[in-house]
């Protein structure tokens, strides 16, 4: 008997979802996307934070290729423009507790481009590799009953339609509608939780200016400590000789859409190094806001019944304050265990394997969700949290490992392990870690960026702003 699929977006948790059903077995595929698909890396509608920076972590990647495996991905990437950026070298960070030092060892690396062309790549490896059919149409419930989904009810000009299938995926991203589609089956109260910093994103696109080519990744993070409204900004390569350059404010703290008053938000940061970067180069675009930045965890793990046939994956269990850059790593560890699941044997419709997807999909996005939330409670204005008691020992704890990591290579490479998401955040509690930050920076603090000569002479000749 035929086994069909359905997922329900076609971004990057589902695109991913397709590759691991068609390899496990399902004899048919359809993914499902409200959207026409760009036919080449292209900003599309359904996706309200895709002209921002999106950083492919190590740990996000790794996942990635496992899923797709002999297809190359880290290459594929590159060979269309993206940048591989070593965290240890490759960086310019200002963080909350100063510079972070830059360090010739070997190390995590992430990589840059724009988010199209993540999802593009990724679509194109997953539709060479199995097949996939992906159709135009928008989702609008579940069929079945609160024991089992049948399938999906799909709006159509006379009359909405039904689409049968073994296993729903929803991976319709950070608009899902899944609490309401549950309660249509009779499965109520899926706890929810917000938490919104009201971060607002404001990126434009400069071409990168002659014998920049090479000038680092350069970051002024937000300060959570001081009791002020987040601030931050990056210059991060991507594809075609272009620098995308994203603010990011939380509520009154906002960056604005003017060209004049985004580039004076740069140079008024605690360090003024991406204006003084960006003023001599070449805008391509203009500035695009977006506002769709709030944590959200649907904690559907924790329904007392789940139905067979049905699992959630990405931006519709979690989503992430992008500010962080986690969001693509999440929804690729969340394929990642529906295809384990589903190596257990049994097939698409094995008993318990919606509700054991889900809670594999929940562990894996654990961390992102503590990193992100941990911060964002700590900004003023924030609705949605308060920081407990035990969320200040942490973040005291965190602090002084931050304020380690901006001279000990010990302590940073700590950080870098567990913001690349390679490994959990218990690494920061191992032994050498702990002694580290304990012991401190050996090195005095950093005032100024680390550059190297050469870099500093790209900084000078590329600034127009007399800071």
């Amino acid at each position: 008997m035929s086994r069909r699929a359905v997922v329900i977006g076609a971004g990057l948790a589902g695109m991913l979802a397709a590759a691991v059903l068609s390899r496990a077995g399902a004899d048919e595929v359809i993914v499902l996307d409200r959207d026409e698909l760009p036919d080449g890396p292209e900003h599309r509608k359904g996706l309200p934070q895709g002209r921002h920076a999106h950083l492919l972590m190590a740990g996000g990647l790794d996942a990635m290729e496992e899923l797709l495996p002999g297809a190359g991905l880290r290459g594929r990437l590159l060979a269309a423009g993206a940048h591989e950026i070593p965290l240890n070298s490759g960086l310019l960070a200002l963080t909350s507790e100063g510079w972070l030092r830059r360090w010739r060892r070997e190390g995590p690396v992430m990589v840059t481009c724009s988010r199209a062309l993540v999802d593009w790549v990724v679509r194109t490896t997953v539709r060479e590799q199995v097949p996939v059919e992906v159709r135009k149409a928008a989702a609008v419930g579940l069929t079945g009953s609160a024991g089992r989904v049948r399938g999906v009810r799909i709006a159509a000009p006379g009359g909405d339609t039904d689409l049968e299938a073994d296993l729903v995926v929803d991976a319709s991203g950070r608009g899902t509608r899944v609490a309401g589609w549950l309660d249509g089956l009779g499965l109520t109260g899926v706890e929810e939780r917000t938490v919104d910093s009201g971060l607002v994103n404001a990126s434009r696109v400069y071409r990168v200016p002659d014998g920049a080519e090479r000038f680092p990744l350069t970051i002024v993070q937000a300060n959570p400590y001081v009791s002020r409204p987040a601030r931050s900004a990056m210059v991060m390569p991507i594809e075609g000789g272009r620098w995308l350059v994203s603010c990011g404010g939380s509520r009154g703290g906002e960056p604005p859409a003017d060209p004049e008053g985004f580039l004076r938000y740069t140079l008024d940061l605690p360090d003024p190094i991406v204006g003084r970067l960006i003023s001599g180069a070449e805008p391509l675009t203009d500035v695009h806001l977006s506002r769709s930045t709030s944590n959200v965890r649907r904690y559907l793990e924790r329904m007392p019944r789940w139905p067979e046939g049905f699992v959630v994956l990405g931006d519709a269990l979690a989503t992430f304050n992008p500010a962080y850059g986690h969001g693509m790593s999440v929804a690729a560890f969340g394929a990642r265990v529906l295809g384990r699941e589903l190596g257990r044997g049994g097939g698409l419709g094995a008993p318990g394997l919606g509700r054991r997807v889900v809670r594999g999909a929940a562990r894996a996005a654990d961390a992102a969700w503590s990193m992100a939330v941990g911060q964002d409670v700590l900004y003023p204005g924030v609705r949605g949290g308060v920081p407990g008691v035990g969320d200040r020992v942490v973040t005291a704890y965190t602090r002084r490992m931050m304020r380690a990591a901006t001279g000990s290579y010990a302590a940073a490479s700590a950080v870098w392990d567990v913001t690349s998401l390679r490994t959990p955040p218990t690494r920061m509690f191992r032994p050498g870690a702990v002694l580290a930050a304990l012991a401190g920076s050996p090195l005095p603090p950093s005032t100024e960026p680390p550059l190297t000569p050469g870099e500093r002479e790209v900084l000078r000749g590329l600034d127009r702003t007399g800071v």
